[in-house]
This record gives structure tokens, C-alpha cells and sequence, in this order.
């Protein structure tokens, strides 16, 4: 194939890998690398030890077994009124609005103090938002840190590539892989444009019937292909027509879900801004009253419906039959909506939340006939991913790590489930004429920000 000629005004990649200035800001990458995945780690492990006091060693102490239905309501009580006294109070407002949907914008180290502290009364007090977006802040805000405020003024694209390059490094650290957050910092910046976004979708809906009509069409002749394989992974169970006619229709439906909440925490969000204190405030308290209304209606520990939702999916995946349809469907609602009003009120990351409600409505419905858990848990991590993300490519990207052994045989469904949500998702902001487009880097190639 012939090399294209660049773009007019773009440099060709082996005159920018000969400039001294971009090669010492690939050794200042990757010298940032070991300080920004400390910074992230010890971020982590604090808000897992604060939130491992609060919702087991503490009730334990007080005589329960469990944190008991009411437990919420004064965890975030506490949480929100702190919430709202550094967001009131402290540079950079606690940090990005998670209603808002991924931020384009790195963080000035400014304002980081707030973004922290925020964060640490937020997530593990119960609110239900995950820790990407805070890290991000921190990676960003850090890496800029590096850099003199005067030539920072002086160069918004160095800013934006160290703010990338931050981000993506305290992001690996909780997706578990550097390789989502390569992806999704790429898919988020935009750098193609529309026609970039626009050759994604048909490529990765093509792909994903492909596989389908490929090893479908294999399995059933038996002839050989000589493709690339792996012959000493297990064999798993293989997709049939009636994964995916309950996954496609479960796509739309999942996306619609998220997207409404999303919606509903955009609203919120605008409300909240009008008087952030008493507001910010409120929304901690309904936000424990719906969580606790999970624990009261259920039997239940409040838990499963607090907090980000990755240990609650660990055990939803591990054993989806310990789940009856009836608490998954609670689950749904309370968590659902505790969600959306923890996006506009409170402070963290979308995606955690959605990557687990996703599963929660994609297995009500695993008992059907010729669906199934696997097909279920992957279809509702990559709807539920490409929805609030609106990043198609990073939500497979992230489906399949996450599947592990069983990724291979579900990645058609995931390509297909990705794409399906992901323009459910839009045509429905189009249709109501709420964020349009989605988010994207400011010029200059940063990534999501805090």
C-alpha cells in the first residue's frame, strides 16, 4: 500500500521524531510515568481504606453484621456537607461536574487540593460515582505541576499533551490496563474529526457481524482457515442467532437507561449550580435515602447500591444466580436513580456506575432462551460503557479486558452491542436536543480531564 502524502501544514512523523523539543517530552512522559502511578495508587488505596471503614469495620464495631438499611443516610449526610464547604471554598469547585459527561480540560494544579479532598468525601462516604475522574484530575494536574505557570500560559498544546499524558496514567491504574486508557484518550480526542467517528462505527459493526458470520460458517462446514489462534485456550461456549436477538433489542434498551439518567443528572446539575451549598447538601441526602430505600425494600445490604459498583459486579458476574430477578430490578431503580442525582449534585466519575447497571438490566433477562450470563454480562458492559462514555472503541476495548477468557468468543456481540448503544445514545440526545455532540479535546490532543 502506497504511504500517503501528510496533510497540509502536519509534519511527517519521522521529522517529529527528530525534534529535540518532542523528544524530551516523551523522556519527561516517561519519567512522569513512576510519580503520577504512585500519586494514583496511594489516591486508591486511601478511598479503599476510608471506604472499607466506613461500610464494614465501623458497623461491625457498632454490632452489625452488615451495614444495616439506614446506614447511607448518615454517611452521606456527612459526606455532603463536606462536599459542599470544598466545593464552596476551595479552588476548581471539587473538580469536573460528572453529569457532564467527559472533561477536555486538564486540571490546574490549583485546584487539585479541592478535586481530592472532594473526592475522598464523596466516593467512599457512598455516593455513586466511580474514581476515574478525580484521578484523572490528579494525573493531569500533576504532570502540569512539571511545568512553569508562565510557559504554560505560553504553550496551551504542551499543556494539553502533558494533561493527556497525566490523565492516561492515573487512569490505567484503575481500569486495570494502560492499553483502555491509550484508547480511550485517543477515541476522546478526536484527532480524525467527525470522519474519523465516522468510519469507527461502520468498521466496528461490520467487524463484529463478521466474526459472527465467520466462525459461525467455520464451526458448521468444519473446514479450516489457517487464521491465528491460540489452541491451548479453553473452549468456551460459542454465539448463536439468540444472543443476539436479546442483546441487540437489551442495547437499546440499556442505552436508552443510561442515557435518561444521564439526562436527569444534566437537570439536576443545573439546579444544583444555582445554589451549589444547600444543593450539594440535598442531593448527598436523597441520594442516601434511595440507597437506603434499596436496603429497606430488599433485606439487603445498602452496599450493593452505594459506591461505584466494581466489587458489587465482581460478585454479580461471579454467581448471577445468588441475584433474584426481584432484586436485580430494585437494585435497577434505586442505584439508577441515586446515579443520576449524584452526577449533578456530587463529585467523581460516570463510568463506573453505568459499566455495573448495564449488567444488572442485562441479567433479568440471562433466563431467557438462547441467551445466557456471558452474553448477558457482555453485552451490558459494552452498552452500558459506550452510552456514557460515548466512546465506542474504548467500551469494547474495556468489555473484553474485562471478560477475560470468555472475551474471544463474545467480542462480536460486543463490537455490535457498542455501536447499536452508542448510536441509540446520540440519536436520543439529537432527538432532545441536550449535549449533541460528544465530548472531544480541546486542540492540541488532550485527553478527558477531570
Amino acid at each position: 500500500m502506497a504511504q500517503e502524502t501528510p496533510p497540509s501544514g502536519a509534519r511527517p512523523v519521522g521529522e517529529v521524531l527528530r525534534d529535540p523539543g518532542y523528544l524530551r517530552l516523551l523522556l519527561l512522559s516517561a519519567l512522569l510515568g513512576v510519580p503520577l502511578s504512585l500519586a494514583a495508587f496511594g489516591f486508591l488505596t486511601l478511598e479503599h481504606a476510608v471506604q472499607n471503614g466506613l461500610w464494614e469495620h465501623v458497623p461491625r464495631r457498632l454490632g452489625h453484621a452488615v451495614a444495616p438499611w439506614w446506614w447511607p443516610l448518615p454517611l452521606l449526610a456527612i459526606g455532603g456537607l463536606l462536599a459542599a464547604l470544598f466545593i464552596t471554598r476551595l479552588p476548581g469547585a471539587g473538580g469536573h461536574v460528572p453529569a457532564r459527561g467527559l472533561s477536555g480540560r486538564a486540571t490546574e494544579p490549583s485546584a487539585l487540593p479541592g478535586v481530592v479532598l472532594t473526592a475522598l468525601v464523596c466516593l467512599p462516604f457512598g455516593a455513586v460515582l466511580g474514581p476515574e475522574a478525580p484521578l484523572m484530575a490528579l494525573g493531569s494536574g500533576l504532570a502540569l505541576l512539571t511545568v512553569r505557570s508562565a510557559r504554560r500560559a505560553r504553550a496551551p498544546r504542551l499543556v494539553a499533551v502533558l494533561g493527556a499524558a497525566g490523565s492516561a496514567t492515573a487512569i490505567s491504574t484503575v481500569f486495570g490496563s494502560p492499553l483502555v486508557a491509550a484508547v480511550l484518550i485517543i477515541e476522546a480526542a478526536g484527532l480524525g474529526g467527525p470522519g474519523l467517528l465516522a468510519l469507527i462505527l461502520p468498521t466496528l459493526l461490520a467487524s463484529g457481524v463478521g466474526a459472527l458470520v465467520f466462525t459461525g460458517f467455520g464451526r458448521w462446514t468444519g473446514l479450516d482457515t489457517g487464521g491465528l489462534t491460540l489452541p491451548s485456550v479453553p473452549p468456551v461456549d460459542t454465539l448463536d442467532p439468540g444472543d443476539f436477538l436479546w442483546g441487540l433489542p437489551l442495547a437499546v434498551v440499556i442505552a436508552a437507561t443510561v442515557s435518561t439518567a444521564l439526562a436527569l443528572g444534566r437537570r439536576i446539575a443545573d439546579w444544583t449550580a444555582k445554589r451549589p451549598g444547600p444543593r450539594t447538601v440535598l442531593g448527598a441526602l436523597v441520594a442516601g435515602a434511595l440507597l437506603a430505600g434499596y436496603g429497606l425494600c430488599t433485606g439487603r445490604s445498602p452496599e450493593e447500591a452505594a459506591l461505584s459498583g466494581q466489587a458489587t459486579l465482581a460478585r454479580l458476574a461471579a454467581d448471577p444466580g445468588a441475584w433474584p430477578v426481584g432484586v436485580l430490578l430494585w437494585l435497577l431503580l434505586f442505584k439508577g436513580l441515586a446515579w443520576a442525582v449524584c452526577l449533578g449534585a456530587l463529585r467523581g466519575g460516570p463510568i463506573f456506575p453505568a459499566v455495573f447497571l448495564g449488567p444488572v438490566l442485562a441479567m433479568v433477562f440471562a433466563p431467557m432462551p438462547g441467551f445466557g450470563s456471558t452474553t448477558a454480562l457482555a453485552v451490558g458492559i459494552a452498552s452500558a460503557a459506550a452510552a456514557v462514555t460515548r466512546l465506542p472503541v474504548t467500551s469494547s476495548v474495556l468489555a473484553a479486558l474485562l471478560l477475560g477468557p470468555d472475551a474471544a468468543d463474545q467480542m462480536a456481540v460486543v463490537l455490535v452491542s457498542a455501536v447499536v448503544a452508542f448510536g441509540t445514545g446520540e440519536l436520543l440526545r439529537a432527538r432532545n436536543g441536550t449535549d449533541p455532540s460528544p465530548a472531544s479535546a480541546p486542540a492540541g490532543g488532550a485527553g478527558p480531564g477531570g
